[in-house]
């Protein structure tokens, strides 16, 4: 929490101020914090890849169309398959406010997400085939389904699962379930 801007403050004569610092008066009944810069100025948490589409539709569209593709962009499409949610937890407002003064108002969030790995790195020319060194990542093995599973150096490739539980349920001994950031974060 940050320093609060103001404080009420309450004496013993029944009197009431509001000043900026917190006073030392032996008179004073009590100080209660008013507000604090965070709530004066409320900031909207935003992904790396929502605020790239509000900036994109900052440039290249107007305030109308933006809320438009954030509210319809829930993670259903117009035929009923999912898409990707990247409205998330904004609310028109947020989007609004991030819109009018998004240097002072956006603060960019990781997203992160449960990974399989292995337990230590490995050097490319140890393992043939190895584009680079590193951790190796669970993927599935690109037909669609995490049955046919194999290794792969690239996290961005890598299966991503939303709690620790399920990772977990594909690990071995030579692997482990760690949260990291995703997007390249």
């Amino acid at each position: 929490m940050t320093e609060p801007v103001a404080y009420l403050n309450k004496y013993l004569d029944k009197s009431t101020n509001i000043t900026r610092y917190k006073p030392e008066n032996r008179r004073l009944l009590s100080s209660d914090p008013l507000y604090t810069a965070e709530k004066l100025h409320p900031r909207v948490k935003m992904t790396k890849k929502q605020y790239n589409r509000l900036m994109w539709d900052k440039e290249n569209t107007d305030l109308s169309t933006c809320l438009e593709y954030f509210i319809n962009s829930d993670g259903n499409n117009d035929f009923g398959l999912p898409s990707e949610n990247l409205r998330g937890d904004l609310t028109q407002e947020n989007i609004a406010q991030a819109w009018l003064n998004p240097e002072e108002t956006i603060e960019i969030v990781t997203t992160m997400k449960w990974f399989v790995r292995s337990k230590e790195k490995y050097e490319a020319d140890v393992v043939q085939g190895l584009p680079e060194s590193g951790y190796l990542y669970l993927t599935d093995g690109g037909d669609y389904s995490i049955e046919y599973c194999e290794m792969t150096t690239f996290k961005d490739e890598a299966t991503q699962f939303d709690t620790k539980e399920e990772a977990e349920k594909w690990t071995n001994p030579l692997t482990e379930a760690v949260q990291l950031p995703v997007e390249g974060e």
